[in-house]
């Protein structure tokens, strides 16, 4: 695999760090997943996993009342949510934090709810799934998206564009028997509908990329980057029906 060009991920972080969100998902099904939590109390302790700039922990801090930890690594994604926080006034609930979700470094048993949109793969499904158990009290709920293949034998320009970011993309069987082995019960599963994909992640992020290259029309080594990153939504309107996201929805066994 070719190693990205040295300007790849300033770009790339120029671009996702303006997007309202920086995966697939909405407030709808957040909604959705929520309501599987059954018995949450009535002022969760959540922890948002891999948060980016927040926008599923502003959607759950109007969905739900309590307390959440909205943690990610990189620091300018935390930079803009606590201005976001700040704007809103919602500094005594929602608390951005600066970690690394591989090491948290949080007390154990400590969260009713654990909350991650797209960012578990990043260190391993079964290595995440086991800092979120070991981080919810028993009992306690953890709701995560992840990317999975529809078919076994996805086209090869498709199976391309996964291999260097998440080589172990599995199908759902898969990510149900890594959630039986760390010590959950599954609730339920759910495909994210396609509008999902293109309301607030890549309609604003071609919208975006687009203003970007205004910005950098003379300089050619950045429109190169700029077509690279436009080919993720572009893959996703030709072969969607090859790979979805989906949302699992367990409990920690007691």
């Amino acid at each position: 695999m070719n190693e990205p060009s040295p300007r790849f991920w300033p770009i790339f972080f120029e671009l996702y760090k303006s997007l309202p969100r920086q995966g697939p998902g909405n407030r709808a099904c957040a909604a959705r997943a929520l309501a599987l939590c059954r018995d949450l109390p009535p002022a969760p302790a959540v922890l948002d996993l891999g948060c980016g700039v927040g926008g599923q922990t502003l959607h759950l801090a109007d969905l739900i009342s309590g307390s959440i930890v909205a943690l990610d690594s990189h620091a300018p994604s935390i930079e803009r949510l606590r201005a976001t926080v700040a704007v809103r006034r919602l500094a005594a609930r929602i608390q951005p934090t600066v970690c690394d979700m591989a090491e948290p470094g949080l007390p154990p048993a400590s969260f009713d709810l654990v909350w991650s949109e797209g960012a578990l793969y990043n260190i391993g499904i079964e290595k995440a799934l086991q800092i979120c158990h070991g981080l919810l009290r028993p009992g306690g709920y953890l709701a995560f998206t992840d990317a999975v293949w529809r078919t076994e034998n996805p086209p090869p320009d498709v199976k391309a564009s996964f291999e260097g970011d998440y080589p172990t993309m599995g199908r759902v069987p898969d990510v149900l028997a890594s959630i039986e082995r760390c010590g959950f019960s599954l609730i339920d599963h759910f495909t994210l509908p396609d509008e999902a994909w293109w309301d607030d992640f890549y309609t604003p992020m071609e919208i975006r990329i687009e203003e970007l290259r205004g910005k950098y029309r003379a300089d050619d080594e950045a429109l190169a980057v700029l077509d690279q990153l436009a080919q993720e939504p572009e893959m996703h309107r030709r072969y969607s029906d090859y790979y979805a996201y989906e949302f699992f929805v367990a409990r920690r066994v007691e």
